[in-house]
């Protein structure tokens, strides 16, 4: 199965809206260095556009914030290299990285979780583990973003996934906000008999999260994660005995009408479910922690808006994918880049970060001030409660492979065709 064409769009997209999100600076610093001359420099590769440095620069954002920062502290200039479909044509952002990492092109890279996998597996990225402000991180970035022992990527924010409810609905009809995959197809039910005839607005991108919440939550919550992963790992235990549940519950929401299969099949996410959720047509749906705050998503609602977790054995739970920043391992201003990475991801650096996304930090010294609507998904996080929807230990990716394989469902592939599907992946990457 392709999987990197999706994973583009699906995560750097997600972060390129977080990052111009934000307020824009006073007479803001030039990143972009026209003659570096003997300066050091330090180049970093992402999907963040940046324009003419005399124009107005929408794209800059709190991202930018830091560099400034490591560029100040270091004496340093960090250049942007940037993808565009323009340029790389049929190339994924994925692909391009591949190649740029493995071709010592570029020194700082964003990458998503397949390629750290894949790189970090290589050993073409540096490990950041010695790095001073690498001592704050939150154990979900280690846990995350850690390859044969070696910490090879870190973000600057923590993108969690749950369930945006519309409030006023569920008082209408008398609901609590579900906890357990029980609870929730009770309140699919009971919505679906006040008139909401299709009470999930879903996606072809995100109703892995379900998967994820159901088949992850005893994984990463049961006190024995690395023996489980490392049974995951071995062949010892099969990915499709985890995903089982997760898939049965989403075929079961199919049967009932509670999600539109052959509409989710083929929407974009926000853009295909998100009007009718705002105009209160819908009444759940599922999007990113930053949906909450723009208002292009769903930043400003007309009623009362609620972000919770996923249902689970364990409650409502919060899923996380991550992004990260790593260093090329044989990148040509590889020490200036550690620097550089030290200084963004510093707790003074991430404290900026935050504050200006409104976003939760990779650092557990780092805390913001949430919206009223987010705080349910907060709390579940700050607890320590959360499954990860990818993680570079895993042989198998998580994120990109298990979204392919629920839009095989959706496409009427039964659940047991879709755990094959598991088996084959696993069984490919045990004896590739």
């Amino acid at each position: 199965m392709r999987r990197r064409s999706w994973i583009s769009i699906c995560l750097t997209a997600l972060l390129i809206l977080s990052l111009t999100g934000c307020g824009r600076q006073e007479n803001p610093k030039n990143l972009i260095t026209q003659d570096s001359g003997n300066e050091r420099v330090v180049n970093l590769f992402s999907p963040m556009e940046k324009t003419d440095p005399n124009a107005e620069n929408v794209a800059r954002a709190a991202s930018d914030l830091t560099v400034a920062m490591a560029e100040e502290q270091l004496g340093v200039s960090v250049e942007y290299l940037t993808y565009t479909a323009e340029t790389y044509q049929e190339k994924t952002y994925d692909d391009v990285c591949l190649d740029r990492v493995r071709n010592n092109m570029d020194d700082i890279y964003l990458l998503n979780p397949d390629a750290i996998m894949t790189l970090g597996a290589e050993g073409l990225l540096m490990d950041l583990s010695g790095l001073e402000s690498a001592k704050n991180l939150r154990e979900i970035i280690r846990a995350a973003n850690t390859v044969n022992g070696r910490l090879v990527a870190i973000p600057q924010e923590v993108v969690a996934y749950g369930l945006f409810i519309n409030m006023d609905i569920f008082k209408e009809c008398r609901l609590e906000l579900p906890s357990t995959p029980e609870e929730f197809l009770e309140c699919c039910r009971v919505l679906q008999e006040h008139g909401y005839e299709t009470p999930v607005g879903a996606n072809r991108w995100w109703l892995e999260t379900f998967v994820f919440a159901q088949a992850y939550a005893d994984l990463y919550n049961g006190g024995n994660t690395e023996a489980e992963i490392e049974a995951l790992n071995s062949g010892e235990a099969r990915y499709s005995d985890y995903m089982r549940d997760g898939f049965e519950f989403l075929k079961t929401l199919m049967d009932r009408g509670y999600i539109d299969a052959e509409k989710a099949a083929v929407s974009e996410a926000i853009e295909a479910e998100g009007p009718d959720f705002k105009a209160g047509k819908t009444p759940i749906v599922m999007a990113y922690w930053g949906a909450a705050n723009a208002e292009t998503a769903y930043g400003k609602t007309d009623f009362e808006l609620r972000v919770i977790g996923f249902p689970s054995s364990r409650g409502q739970m919060p899923v996380i994918p991550l992004t990260g920043l790593a260093v090329g391992a044989g990148a040509e201003h590889r020490e200036d880049a550690a620097k550089v990475m030290d200084v963004m991801i510093s707790d003074q650096a991430l404290q900026i970060y935050s504050e200006t996304n409104r976003v939760i930090s990779p650092s557990r010294n780092v805390k913001v001030d949430c919206t009223a609507s987010l705080e349910p998904l907060n709390d579940r996080i700050e607890e320590g409660v959360y499954v990860l929807g990818s993680n570079a230990g895993m042989k198998v990716e998580q994120w990109g492979n298990t979204c392919l394989i629920v839009r095989e469902l959706l496409n009427g592939a039964s659940v047991d065709d879709c755990m094959d599907f598991f088996d084959r992946l696993q069984d490919a990457a045990l004896n590739p």
